[in-house]
């Protein structure tokens, strides 16, 4: 099991704080409390919340744009580009 152990390789503490520091950038407002001292898991418990906030904006203009294109609201042009940008 040793040799197992020698293969796998270690992620370092400076490489975590890197880390850390990437998925701080990412979060809204993140330029106004970069210069303080935030603590590692309130900035994974952020970012899980910001991604689930994400998702649920995803499903809702999926959800409104399915209705648009079903009410016929949409001209069938503005339809294929919609279609397509979806696509991509």
């Amino acid at each position: 099991m040793s040799n197992r152990r020698a293969r796998v390789s270690r992620i370092t503490e400076d490489e975590i704080n890197d880390l850390i520091l990437k998925l701080q950038a990412l979060l809204p407002d993140s330029s106004s409390r970069s210069h303080s001292m935030v603590s590692p898991s309130k900035i994974v418990k952020e970012t899980c919340n910001y991604l689930k906030k994400l998702h649920k904006e995803v499903d809702d203009l999926s959800e409104r744009l399915s209705q648009h294109l079903a009410s016929g609201a949409i001209t069938s042009i503005d339809a294929d580009a919609i279609r397509t940008l979806l696509q991509q």
